[in-house]
C-alpha cells in the first residue's frame, strides 16, 4: 500500500509541476532522476507515476528522449477535483471501460421494452439538461445507470453504484468544462450518448460496447484542454 500511495503522490506532484511551471504541451518534463530528487521518492516510483500519467493521456514517453506533456489538465478541473484526488478519479475510467462497455454490450442483447423506454426517457432528459444552462450530471448518471440496469445482472448495478460518487464528480467536471468551450463540445456529448442508445436499441452488442468505449475515452479527454 505504501508504494501505491507514493506513486499517487508522485502522479499528483508531476501534475502540480506541469501547472506551476506552465510546462506547455509537447515540452519535456524533467528527467526521472530529477523528478525523484524533487519529490523525495525513488526513480521506480516516478517511473510508475509516469506510466499511469501516460495511460491517462497526460504525458507521453518518447524513446531515448524522456517524457513530454501531451495534455494539460483544464484550469476548471480543480474546482471539482483536487489534484491529490486526480489519480483515483482518472483511475475510475479504467474500471468504467471494463464495466460499462460490457454492460452496454449485454444491454443490447438483454434489454426489455421497459428497459428501452427507461433508457430513452433518460436520454431525453440528458439532452434537455445539456442544452440548458443548468447542471446535467444527475441526468448523465441516470442514463448510464439505466444502461447498467438493462443488463439484468445485479452485480453490474452493485459495481456501478459503488463507483457512483467518483463518477458523479467526474461528470460534474466534464459538463462544467464543456460549457466553457465552443458549442460543439456539448453537441459531441449528446451525440456520443445517442450512439450508445441507438446501438442498444438496434440490439447490436459490438456497436454498443464500441460506442460506450468511445464516449468514455472522449470523456476522459474532456478533462484536459
Amino acid at each position: 500500500m505504501g508504494e501505491i500511495r507514493l506513486a499517487d503522490r508522485a502522479y499528483s506532484e508531476i501534475i502540480r509541476l506541469i501547472v506551476r511551471e506552465n510546462i506547455a504541451v509537447d515540452h519535456r518534463l524533467p528527467s526521472e532522476g530529477r523528478l525523484a530528487e524533487l519529490f523525495g521518492v525513488s526513480r521506480t516510483i516516478v517511473r510508475e507515476a509516469l506510466v499511469r500519467l501516460a495511460s491517462d493521456g497526460i504525458t507521453e514517453a518518447r524513446r531515448g528522449s524522456g517524457s513530454y506533456v501531451k495534455r494539460r489538465p483544464s484550469e476548471r478541473l480543480a474546482n471539482h477535483l483536487p489534484l491529490d484526488e486526480l489519480p483515483a478519479a482518472l483511475g475510475t475510467y479504467e474500471v468504467r471501460f471494463a464495466v460499462e462497455a460490457q454492460a452496454a454490450s449485454l444491454a443490447a442483447t438483454r434489454r426489455s421494452f421497459e428497459h428501452m423506454d427507461n433508457i430513452g426517457r433518460a436520454l431525453d432528459a440528458l439532452r434537455k439538461a445539456l442544452l440548458s444552462s443548468g447542471p446535467a450530471h444527475a441526468e448523465d448518471l441516470e442514463l448510464h445507470r439505466a444502461i447498467v440496469l438493462a443488463t439484468g445482472n445485479p452485480v453490474f448495478v452493485s459495481v456501478f453504484d459503488h463507483m457512483q460518487a467518483d463518477i458523479d464528480r467526474i461528470m460534474r467536471a466534464g459538463v462544467d468544462i464543456s460549457r466553457n468551450r465552443p458549442p460543439e463540445a456539448i453537441r459531441a456529448m449528446i451525440s456520443e450518448h445517442e450512439m450508445i442508445v441507438e446501438a442498444i436499441g438496434a440490439q447490436d452488442p459490438e456497436a454498443a460496447a464500441l460506442a460506450m468505449r468511445w464516449h468514455l475515452s472522449q470523456g476522459r479527454k474532456r478533462l484536459m484542454p
